[in-house]
């Protein structure tokens, strides 16, 4: 155990955090109006939402976050409403991008975070969730009935490479899952990492091949619903924590190194 300690203390040692986005730094979620094209500040690039404003679509809360992730002082809550609708599309969308010059779409690096639901206000598994993407889609979270399969319904969260379902497992309530995604930018490939409540991160998903493509500014934390017939919009909550970026040896420890 003591070995086991040590080494898992060395991998945090060693751990390069290229952007936190752990939303220690952000009082409130009206802190995220101070960014703009003009004034490019905070952790975070918010304009994908919906017309109303911004505690409509993301607030922060202790409450909100990992409870086994220390390092995080608080998490967010984003919300799809009838309103969130970004830019005259059909789809409902509330996304935040990170705002850093960090090479995030450079060599090999690890994009973490944790995502829970709850029932009170519960995503819909009638309608297809695009989480935390990349904007071509090499890779994702899902969750969902997913455009063009069978049936009405599907209860499981996703791992996608390019479309493909790679993994899943049943999205209950109350449950956090922590992930990262493992990107190689140079070779082309992507890992995935998962793990349930406090225990730290595996390996689930090798990496496989596929064309990673980012400019470092197009990855899309959050969530983007499909429209379906028949299926009417309710409100949905999604809730994350622990979010960072890092290079070097993966963090398994929830909620990663310290700020």
């Amino acid at each position: 155990m003591k070995a086991t300690l040590i080494s898992a203390l060395a991998t945090v040692a060693n751990a390069a955090v290229l952007w936190d986005g752990r939303f220690n730094d952000l009082g409130t979620s009206a802190d995220l109006n101070k960014w703009s094209w003009s004034n490019q500040v905070g952790p975070y690039q918010y304009y994908i939402h919906g017309s109303g404003s911004v505690e409509k679509y993301i607030n922060f809360s202790p409450d909100y976050k990992n409870p086994a992730d220390t390092v995080s002082k608080q998490g967010a809550k984003f919300t799809l409403d009838s309103t969130a609708f970004w830019n005259g599309q059909n789809m409902r969308r509330i996304e935040l991008i990170p705002q850093t010059k960090a090479a995030i779409n450079s060599g090999k690096v690890f994009y973490h975070f944790s995502i829970s639901r709850k029932d009170t206000n519960a995503p819909s598994k009638n309608r297809e969730h695009q989480i935390c993407f990349f904007e071509s889609h090499f890779t994702e979270l899902k969750y969902g009935w997913i455009s063009g399969e069978q049936g009405t319904e599907n209860p499981n969260l996703q791992f996608m490479i390019s479309q493909n379902s790679k993994w899943k497992t049943e999205w209950k309530a109350n449950v956090w899952h922590n992930v990262a995604f493992e990107i190689d930018f140079s070779a082309g490939t992507v890992g995935f990492w998962h793990s349930e409540g406090a225990d730290p991160l595996t390996q689930v998903v090798a990496p496989a091949k596929t064309s990673t493509s980012s400019n470092g500014a197009d990855w899309h934390l959050g969530v983007l619903e499909l429209p379906r017939s028949g299926y009417p919009d309710s409100v949905e909550d999604f809730y994350f924590s622990g979010v960072y970026i890092e290079s070097g040896p993966i963090t398994t420890a929830i909620g990663g190194p310290a700020s």
